[in-house]
């Protein structure tokens, strides 16, 4: 409309889209860069952010340089604006945790990402600071609906109940994780607190499996060979759960794969049982309980709804939810749609996740995002330092 000013023309009413706008799809980029290179844009990307682009060594490090023609310079630090405080960025790649955490600890790293909770004392105890995200996550177990006997609520309920939930987040996430009793999290607007979990009960379970013909189930219990922010130790957490399960008379053979792969095979279906979890985009119900859940969303291949669950029901919801503006509307749709999704039990929630960061002492200011989006305009390095 003006230099400053655009208009977007929807066809319709979107519930989520302002909360979209923030998501990083939706970086402004520069236009004369993309008609310049399109194809390499994304190797060679240029923002309006608080840094500018320097280089990437792919699996290495990518390099950041202040920008002192940042719009935002000026803005409150309460609307996300100052600084930048420092002059260069440096992130570096280290997939291996133990190895991330003794950069950090040995001083060559002002901060890390991606610890898990049994690295806060480590952290700690060398002195570092510890800092956690807001919880933006849920973690489950996921029973594929499309697959016998998980087609039948019955069997998914004995699974849910056999499981000692409370034991698992204890042992595997500390102060780091809470039980989940919902799908989303709780820092989520309309977030069903009226919700409580079926209660740890193998008798029940055995007699849910009983009735359904399924006492002898065999089966196998996907885990994920990496540590995720919703997930700290799928394997540990699987071996739990297989306990669990073979004492209800459930024989669950553990299966992983390379992550890329654990990626395409669940998103194709392939798995009967598989632990997973996501990190919101936005802060949206409909990012977790519609792309989790909808049934547009059990893709035969690409799925993010890999329980293949699908509930007409649930999904009407769900559209009414995602195409209102009005608030009460849509806090009414989703709160109705967690307790229909709960009772047709389609995953086993875990928990909801605060992922711990760790940090040198001389870094102040770092503003610990949910989403894992931080700008760093806001950081500073007390003693200097890039």
């Amino acid at each position: 409309m003006d230099e400053y000013t655009v208009r977007f023309s929807l066809k319709q009413p979107q519930g989520p889209f302002l909360k979209n706008l923030a998501m990083s799809p939706f970086g402004i980029a520069s236009p004369k860069a993309i008609q310049n290179d399109v194809e390499g844009f994304w190797q060679n990307p240029v923002g309006s952010g608080p840094f500018k682009f320097v280089s990437w060594n792919r699996g290495s490090t990518v390099e950041l340089e202040s920008n002192n023609e940042w719009w935002g310079a000026d803005m409150p630090a309460s609307e996300g604006g100052g600084g930048p405080e420092i002059k260069k960025v440096t992130i570096r790649s280290i997939p291996d945790n133990t190895s991330r955490v003794a950069a950090l600890t040995g001083g060559e790293l002002s901060a890390a990402d991606g610890l898990t909770p049994d690295d806060v004392e480590p952290v700690e105890q060398a002195g570092l600071k510890i800092e956690y995200r807001p919880p933006l996550t849920i973690g489950y177990l996921a029973m594929n609906n499309e697959k016998a006997p998980f087609d039948n609520p019955d069997v998914r309920r004995a699974i849910y109940q056999a499981i000692d939930m409370d034991a698992i987040v204890e042992a595997f996430f500390g102060n780091t994780g809470e039980v989940a009793t919902t799908y989303m999290p709780p820092t989520v607007p309309f977030f069903n607190d009226g919700i409580e979990r079926f209660p740890f009960d193998p008798d029940a379970a055995r007699q849910l499996l009983a009735d359904a013909g399924e006492e002898n189930l065999q089966t196998e219990l996907w885990y994920m060979p990496i540590p995720r922010p919703y997930m700290p130790d799928g394997k540990g957490i699987a071996q739990a759960m297989q306990q669990d399960l073979k004492d209800i008379g459930v024989t669950a053979k553990l299966v992983t794969y390379e992550w890329g792969t654990y990626l395409q095979r669940t998103a194709s279906g392939d798995h009967p049982m598989a632990l997973f979890g996501w990190t919101g985009d936005n802060g949206d119900p409909d990012n977790f309980l519609n792309t989790l859940l909808g049934s547009a969303s059990a893709t035969e291949t690409d799925a993010l709804n890999i329980a293949y669950y699908k509930n007409p029901e649930a999904d009407k919801l769900l559209k009414q939810g995602q195409s209102t503006i009005d608030e009460a509307e849509r806090e009414q749709a989703y709160m109705k749609v967690q307790e229909i999704m709960v009772e047709d039990t389609p995953w086993v929630p875990i928990a909801y996740a605060r992922p711990p960061l760790g940090f040198q002492k001389n870094v102040k200011g770092y503003q610990a995002s949910p989403t894992g989006g931080e700008a760093f305009n806001s950081v500073t390095l007390s003693g200097g330092g890039a």
